[in-house]
């Protein structure tokens, strides 16, 4: 929603562009380090992380009547970059942080050993209220491309102000380290890259500084293969991977549970629907920019 409505905006009022997605705390931290003059490129919306946990020590506080301080929150992630993220400044206010604590899923994997817990045959049960519902689109997020394919499902829908069937954009998918593609949404021609590891995205800025590439939108992730692959996922030792590639298998199954979920796009996500009517009005709104959106340093003298 915010990602999707921040690239229109940019591209309809004559923003900075590219705009280059920012849900990757390992992407966001070399960039400032390494590549600060493209912070104004940088999309402004929090990661999803941070984004929960803002509107949880917020909107759910308030529709509980909890204190903020007195709610701790703590996400488990395939990210060890999430433990800088959560601590960054600006990733909290009043006090308090968006997010308390990360975990990356192969601590909770241990942790579950540890406490010799059967995890494979407890009985399942459906999340909790709030935001208990998901969509393809909040799964493809954690494959290389499926950021941007997620942003393009709802720009083509706000475009045409229809639910369009046609939602999958293949020309940005694969695990190529940099991808590109011209993707016409609603009769606009939309340039785009994809990129992931940071040796590839130090070739894709190189190549815009130069003045020999243009975009309207880039998205980079730190990890190769996305998320999926992230450096607190589960070890794949040698042997397996011979004879089989783990960012393959997990984009493979991303993409597969997409394609079976009925709901299938961010925007249509009841619980975040029920969210802005409630409580932050509009996309890229006052209260949205307040709560879900940042702002980075540059680090390069650091």
């Amino acid at each position: 929603m915010e990602e999707g409505t921040e690239l229109l905006t940019r591209i309809k009022e004559g923003g900075v562009l590219p705009m280059i997605t920012s849900c990757s705390p390992g992407w966001i931290k070399f960039c400032e380090h390494m590549y600060p003059e493209f912070i104004p490129n940088l999309s402004t919306c929090k990661s999803p992380n941070q984004m929960q946990g803002a509107i949880t020590k917020t909107y759910f506080a308030q529709k509980n009547g909890l204190d903020p301080k007195d709610i701790f929150v703590v996400s488990v992630m395939p990210c060890t970059a999430k433990k800088f993220e959560i601590i960054r400044p600006e990733m909290g206010r009043d006090g308090y942080r968006d997010v308390d604590a990360n975990l990356t899923t192969r601590e909770l994997a241990r942790m579950i050993k540890q406490a010799g817990i059967d995890f494979v045959n407890l009985p399942d049960e459906d999340f909790d209220d709030m935001l208990g519902d998901s969509t393809g689109a909040a799964v493809i997020f954690g494959v290389t491309g499926g950021v941007m394919e997620a942003a393009l499902r709802t720009v083509a829908d706000i475009l045409t102000g229809q639910d369009l069937k046609d939602i999958e954009y293949c020309d940005v998918r694969g695990i190529e380290g940099i991808k590109e593609a011209t993707v016409s949404v609603a009769g606009m021609d939309i340039k785009v890259a994809i990129c992931h590891g940071t040796a590839n995205a130090a070739k894709l800025l190189d190549a815009i500084k130069a003045g020999e590439k243009t975009y309207h939108f880039i998205e980079i992730m730190g990890c190769p293969g996305g998320c999926v692959t992230g450096g607190g996922q589960p070890i794949v030792d040698a042997q397996t991977r011979e004879f089989c590639d783990p960012k393959v298998l997990r984009a493979k199954a991303a993409y597969d549970e997409d394609e079976s979920k009925v709901i299938r796009k961010s925007h249509q996500n009841p619980s975040i629907k029920k969210i802005y009517e409630e409580f932050l009005g509009e996309p890229c709104g006052h209260k949205s920019h307040e709560l879900l959106h940042t702002h980075y340093t540059d680090r390069s003298a650091m």
